[in-house]
């Protein structure tokens, strides 16, 4: 079998590997298009997310403002976009020999984007905002 983009280097755009959030999103089924065990994957993921963790594993990326073919909620901009990795260099080697294979890179990504700021902060910000709506206040309303 010949690859399609034979003519092209590695290092082309074209050639780079894509991650949707879909494939990483504890939400979705197989048949979604989830790619890995539900039990690895993450409640809701993002592009930017998944863009944030490929940048500090010094991958190089770009974003694309895609939509994945199984999303059943086209119009939604949380479900939009598209991140292409480059996993080879041009002899052929990989970029990044941590991850052989694009499921370890989809495993890696998905253990660490729980532990981004974006996402810890935003649970300590809901906490919060959850114990200021179960106090009550004692003051009488004024006419």
């Amino acid at each position: 079998m010949v690859s399609y983009y034979a003519d092209k280097k590695y290092s082309d755009r074209e050639r780079w590997i894509c991650i949707y959030p879909a494939y990483i999103n504890s939400k979705k089924t197989n048949a979604e298009g989830r790619r890995i065990t539900k039990e690895k994957c993450v409640e809701n993921p993002t592009c930017q997310e998944i863009r944030d963790v490929l940048d500090a594993a010094s991958f190089q990326i770009g974003v694309e403002n895609k939509l994945y073919s199984r999303e059943q909620n086209k119009d939604s901009v949380m479900f939009r976009g598209r991140v292409r990795v480059q996993f080879k260099n041009d002899d052929g080697s990989l970029v990044n020999p941590k991850f052989p294979a694009k499921k370890d890179l989809l495993e890696y990504v998905a253990e660490t984007i729980p532990k981004l700021k974006s996402r810890t902060q935003g649970k300590s910000a809901e906490q919060s905002q959850n114990v200021q709506s179960t106090k009550k206040s004692n003051k009488k309303k004024r006419k």
